[in-house]
């Protein structure tokens, strides 16, 4: 077993460090969402402060009913009893993997399981950790986050030929590292393979409220279409920008195979997490009984990363590279022509031209394939002052710091056509930034 610091996490210190010496690094190689915490939340966390217990495994019955309403709000009716919580739905996705695949009362091994190719991080990492093996799948040609489903089936039926354990399949929607979200007929597809092939989905749905146009883009759950399959999961660290706070929420089917699903990750959860820390859950419940104020601002987030992802995105394709208008959340995965390996053009870009990316490779993808996933969440301003001047203003990409962070970057693309340094890269520092 090979598994190293996740390479989103290993990215973030290095170009801390990088700044901290006093290099000018643009960096877009992070996924947090950028944007301070809303007020009603402190407020919640604050009150709740004095929740020291440790509270039940899965749970407070507060958040699982709230969580159980957020979904029942998008036509998923949910029972609060299926509803588990955890400290991020990352820790939550671990426990469904050692809990998959065990009949009650018996653990056995989760078996394989198939991703998208390319898909975050760590899904293959935490595969390897448990011992399941990943079947990467490419994604349909413009589409992310959902594997083809004709080579979901071939690839299933050549692993069990050859003797291997397949149990499920997991999906992301929207997608990251992509930004794309997977049409609707391709989910129907999926989950029409699964049934034949007999396999659990994962939908990871974290960036689910972010779709940039809902009206445009319209969302299809693997949940809408193969209840009796598909377990949630999802959190409020991209949404409402805690990923610090670390919560997490995942919804189980309503038959009896998620009845003991669920008592199989309780059982995990209670070895490795015990509960989520108590005053996280009691602001989460607010959050996901979604009031007026917290449903206004994840419309706020929403605009704005949806405009400063297509900025980003115009500012490499006037550079030359191909890349897919993004649908949601605050990723874009760009290939630029004349590199030989992801890698290649990751080391170029961040050693030459001062700007941090990371490879397709570190997602599962082809190394020749030369694509890098963007994350553009952090170009919202240094201070909570900036961020939420860009939140809230009318035109963020006027606002001079965002400005400048577009300026510095479509230089640097221009510099990749003679691999040389940019002319910003030579001549411009940054102070050490502050720590957050």
């Amino acid at each position: 077993m090979h598994v190293t610091l996740s390479a989103t996490l290993a990215a973030n210190e290095d170009i801390a460090r990088r700044r901290r010496s006093g290099e000018r690094v643009l960096h877009l190689a992070f996924g947090e969402a950028g944007l301070p915490v809303h007020p009603a939340l402190l407020a919640r966390l604050a009150d709740a402060g004095g929740s020291n217990g440790y509270g039940e495994v899965a749970g407070l019955a507060a958040l699982r009913e709230a969580a159980a309403g957020y979904w029942s709000r998008r036509e998923l009716p949910t029972d609060p009893d299926l509803v588990v919580c955890g400290p991020g739905s990352k820790s939550l996705l671990f426990g469904l993997l050692v809990a998959i695949g065990a009949d009650p009362g018996e653990w056995r091994s989760p078996g394989d399981m198939v991703l998208p190719m390319p898909s975050w991080v760590s899904y293959a990492a935490q595969a390897e950790i448990v011992g399941v093996r990943p079947i990467l799948v490419p994604t349909a040609p413009g589409e992310g986050g959902v594997p083809d489903p004709d080579q979901v089936r071939s690839a299933v039926l050549h692993a069990r030929s050859q003797g291997r354990t397949v149990r499920s399949v997991l999906v992301t929607l929207p997608d990251n590292p992509t930004g794309r979200l997977a049409r609707p007929e391709t989910v129907r597809r999926l989950a029409e393979a699964a049934r034949e092939l007999d396999l659990v989905i994962i939908s990871d749905e974290i960036y689910r409220d972010l779709v940039h146009d809902p009206q445009a883009t319209p969302f299809l759950s693997p949940a809408d279409v193969a209840p009796e399959r598909t377990v949630i999961t999802s959190g409020l660290s991209k949404s409402l920008a805690l990923g610090g706070w670390r919560i997490g929420v995942a919804r189980l089917p309503h038959t009896p195979d998620g009845w003991a699903l669920r008592q199989r990750l309780l059982a995990v959860a209670s070895e490795i997490w015990s509960a989520p820390a108590a005053p996280v859950q009691h602001a989460a419940a607010y959050a996901f009984a979604e009031p007026g104020e917290i449903v206004e601002r994840i419309d706020d987030s929403r605009r704005l990363h949806a405009t400063v992802a297509r900025a980003v995105a115009d500012r490499f394709a006037r550079a030359g590279a191909k890349v897919d208008v993004p649908q949601g959340g605050f990723y874009l995965y760009p290939q630029i022509p004349g590199f030989d390996s992801s890698d290649e053009l990751a080391r170029t870009l961040l050693d030459r031209h001062g700007v941090g990316v990371l490879p397709g490779t570190a997602f599962g993808d082809e190394q020749r394939s030369a694509r890098v996933r963007v994350a553009t969440s952090l170009l919202y301003g240094e201070t909570a002052e900036q961020r939420l001047a860009a939140l809230h203003g009318s035109d963020p990409l006027s606002l001079p710091w965002v400005a400048e962070s577009l300026d510095y970057l479509e230089e640097a693309l221009g510099g990749l056509t003679t691999k040389e340094p940019s002319r910003a890269r030579r001549g411009m520092f940054l102070a050490p930034a502050p720590a957050r």
